[in-house]
C-alpha cells in the first residue's frame, strides 16, 4: 500500500532514518490517509531519542519533551516527533506517571488506543498493521488495541473518542470494547469538562450525530449529560410528536447543518422538557414553557463544561426562540418585531434550528408547519433585501439628534428611541429624520 506523505514529512522521515535511526508516520494521518481523507495533522514516531532528534534539525521545541515529544520546525510548520515509548502507571486516568523508551515499533504501538490509530508507514518499509487496523478498516469496526480494560483505564477520555470516532467513521463499537466503556464510565469523572466537550463536539457535529445513543446506551450520558438520560425517559404522547424527548432530539440532529452551535442548540432544544412535564386528563402529555427552561438548562450544562461564552450566548437565543410563535400566520410588521426581539445575529439560525425540530416530529400538520416557516423566511429575505429598520442602529434618528433637538441627556433619551422604534418596526416608511423629530416635538408640545 502507497501513502502520500507531505514533502515535510518525508524530509523529516528521509533524515531521521540517513542518521541510522527508524521513523514513520504514525497514528490518525495513516487511518485518514487509507481512507481517502486529507489527515489534519502528521505525526511521526521514531527510535531516536528526544536528544538525538533535535540534533539532527536545526529548529525545534520541546513539546513534550518528558513524555519523548519534540515538535520539529520546518518552514514555520511544526510536526511532533515522538519516540517509541512503552507508558508507565498512570494515576489520574489521563496521563502516565513516567514513560519508557523502547526500540520497538510494535511495543509503541501496543499503547495506542484503537487498532485503526495503531499503524504507521514510511516508504521504505511500508505499511506496518501489527494489531489489525486495515481488515477493523474494512469491516468498519472501532476496536481497543489489546485489552480495552486496560486502554481505558489508562486514559478515560478513550471512552468518548471510541463513540466520537464511531460516529465520525460510521463504525461500530466491538463488543469488548463496548463493555469495557460502560464498566469504566465512571473514570471520565476524572477528566477534565474542557475535554469531554471537545470529544462532544466532534460527535455532534459528525456525520452520525445520533450516535450520542450509543453513550446513552453505555450508561456514559449519566456521568458526562444525565440531563440527557431524563429526556430519554420522558415520553411524548401528543399528535404532534412520534418519539420521546431524547429521541426527538436525536433525529432533530441529524436534520440540522453540522456546525457546532446549531448541533449544540438541537441537543438543548427540548432538554428542559423533563422539568416541564404534565399529562392532561386525556392522557395527553404538556410541556408549557419548556423553551425557556431549556435555555437556562443549556447555559448551566455549557458552563459545567466549560464551554466559551460566545458559543454559550448564541445556543442560549437558539433555544430560548426556537419555539417562538412559528405557527402563526406572519405579516411584515411582526416579522420586524420578532427580528428585533431576537437578534438579527441569530436569526437566521432560528429557522434552521425550527426546521429541524419540525422535521423531527410526527407528520401530523408537516406540510402545513412547514409551510408557514416559508412564509416567514420569505419574509425576512424581503425585509434584508429592502434593508427595513430592525434595530436601533438602523433608526434614522440617534440621540445625539435628540439632544440637538432640545432634549435633556438621560434616561428619558432611551426610552423615547425605542418608542420611535416601535414606530418604525410597524411601518418603516416612518423612519426618516423629518418625520421621527417631527414625532417628538409633537410629544413635547
Amino acid at each position: 500500500m502507497k501513502i502520500e506523505m507531505p514533502s515535510y514529512v518525508k524530509n523529516i522521515i528521509g533524515t531521521i532514518t540517513a542518521a541510522g535511526f527508524e521513523a514513520f508516520a504514525v497514528g490518525g494521518c495513516i487511518r485518514d490517509s487509507i481512507l481517502g481523507r486529507p489527515p489534519e495533522d502528521w505525526d511521526i514516531t521514531t527510535s531516536a531519542r528526544p536528544e538525538e532528534v533535535k540534533a539532527l534539525f536545526g529548529r525545534t521545541v520541546d513539546t513534550g519533551i518528558q513524555h519523548g515529544t519534540v515538535t520539529v520546525i520546518l518552514n514555520k510548520r511544526g510536526f511532533e516527533v515522538t519516540t517509541y515509548r512503552i507508558d508507565g502507571k498512570y494515576e489520574d486516568s489521563r496521563h502516565p506517571s513516567e514513560v519508557v523508551f523502547t526500540p520497538s515499533l510494535k511495543e509503541d504501538m501496543r499503547r495506542r488506543d484503537f487498532t485503526i490509530n495503531a499503524m504507521a508507514y514510511n516508504d521504505e518499509a511500508g505499511l506496518v498493521d501489527e494489531f489489525g487496523g486495515i481488515s477493523d478498516i474494512e469491516n468498519h469496526i472501532i476496536r481497543c488495541v489489546g485489552d480495552a480494560r486496560m486502554r481505558f483505564t489508562e486514559d478515560a477520555l478513550r471512552i468518548m473518542r471510541a463513540i466520537r470516532f464511531s460516529a465520525q467513521l460510521g463504525y461500530e463499537i466491538e463488543e469488548n470494547t463496548r463493555e469495557a466503556m460502560g464498566e469504566l464510565k465512571d473514570k471520565l469523572k476524572q477528566i477534565s469538562a474542557e475535554r469531554i466537550l471537545t470529544e462532544l463536539t466532534k460527535l455532534l457535529v459528525s456525520d452520525h450525530p445520533d450516535y450520542l445513543r450509543e453513550a446513552y446506551e453505555a450508561g456514559i450520558t449519566s456521568v458526562i449529560l444525565p440531563e440527557f438520560d431524563l429526556a430519554m425517559e420522558t415520553p411524548q404522547n401528543h399528535p404532534h410528536h412520534c418519539y420521546n424527548v431524547g429521541e426527538h432530539i436525536l433525529h432533530s440532529l441529524l436534520e440540522i447543518p453540522g456546525k457546532k452551535e446549531l448541533r449544540l442548540a438541537m441537543l438543548f432544544h427540548d432538554i428542559g422538557k423533563p422539568d416541564t412535564y404534565t399529562i392532561d386528563q386525556n392522557g395527553m402529555t404538556h410541556f408549557n414553557g419548556h423553551a425557556r427552561i431549556s435555555a437556562n438548562k443549556a447555559v448551566q450544562i455549557l458552563k459545567r463544561l466549560r464551554s466559551d461564552n460566545q458559543t454559550i450566548r448564541r445556543v442560549e437565543n437558539l433555544v430560548l426562540y426556537h419555539d417562538f410563535g412559528y405557527e402563526a400566520r406572519p405579516d411584515k410588521a411582526k416579522v420586524r418585531r420578532t427580528i428585533h426581539r431576537i437578534g438579527e445575529e441569530y436569526f437566521p439560525d432560528v429557522f434552521a434550528v425550527k426546521r429541524a425540530d419540525i422535521l423531527a416530529q410526527s407528520e401530523y400538520k408537516r406540510e402545513e408547519k412547514l409551510a408557514r416557516l416559508a412564509e416567514w423566511e420569505q419574509l425576512y429575505e424581503e425585509i434584508i433585501k429592502e434593508q427595513e429598520c430592525i434595530s436601533l442602529k438602523d433608526l434614522a434618528v440617534t440621540g445625539a439628534d435628540l439632544i440637538a433637538a432640545g432634549m435633556k441627556p438621560g434616561k428619558v433619551i432611551g426610552e423615547t428611541l425605542n418608542r420611535l422604534l416601535d414606530l418604525v418596526l410597524e411601518n418603516p416608511a416612518y423612519n426618516s429624520r423629518e418625520y421621527l423629530l417631527n414625532q417628538v416635538y409633537m410629544e413635547k408640545s
